[in-house]
């Protein structure tokens, strides 16, 4: 079963006067269940604008993008709130809507989560006082919380040292519980190895992946 089926998405950039910069250029492709996606491609070449597009970020000029389960997201600067503690952090995501009743159950789902990715005894300390790894793993278990069936990651290990990164994806690929599809942006030739198959941008299309 796919749980994300994308159908010649194009993207477009207008500024007044000039032509239109076209970024993606009828990109189409699927993901399954539980398949692991990494995207690949030189600066410039439109993955992030990719992916963006593809975790509801950003709208594309034409095609459809069409994700038929709940998705987390991770980013590559972490993108975490810095007056929130860890665990609040963590909790953020399933706060919409939240009855006061499902608190407590969301505040024990995020404490689970913080013990998996090895901080539970960071729960109450502020995002400025981890280090880029630890903040990176925060990411991932707010990415976790509402137990997503796909994860988009952008450059999950790009802002980290190469042991740090290695962690990270470690727990990105092999993480306790329910199985999820992932589609990661990717520079790093050794995370995309890790995944199920590659796809490569260039100049906004996909073209064969050359290892």
């Amino acid at each position: 079963m796919n749980v994300l089926e994308v159908e010649s998405v194009v993207k477009e950039y207008r500024i007044p006067g000039q032509p239109p910069i076209r970024v993606l250029d009828g990109v189409s492709f699927a993901v399954a269940s539980g398949e692991h996606v990494a995207v690949t491609g030189r600066s410039g070449a439109g993955k992030t604008t990719l992916l963006n597009i593809l975790g509801g970020l950003d709208r594309p000029t034409s095609g459809s993008v069409k994700c038929m389960v709940n998705a987390g997201f991770v980013f590559q600067s972490f993108r975490l709130m810095p007056e929130l503690t860890v665990l609040e952090n963590v909790i953020l995501p399933s706060m919409a809507g939240t009855a006061a009743s499902r608190v407590v159950r969301a505040s024990d789902r995020a404490k689970a989560l913080l013990d998996k990715v090895g901080l539970a005894d960071r729960a109450h300390h502020l995002p400025a006082e981890l280090s880029g790894g630890e903040q990176q793993r925060v990411a991932l278990a707010r990415a976790l919380m509402c137990e997503p069936e796909i994860i988009f990651a952008d450059e999950p290990t790009g802002n980290l040292d190469a042991m740090t990164g290695a962690e990270i994806l470690k727990l990105l690929m092999g993480f306790g519980g329910k199985p999820f599809a992932l589609v990661m942006v990717t520079h790093s030739a050794e995370a995309a190895a890790q995944c199920d198959r590659t796809l490569h941008l260039e100049n906004g299309r996909l073209a064969p992946f050359m290892v």
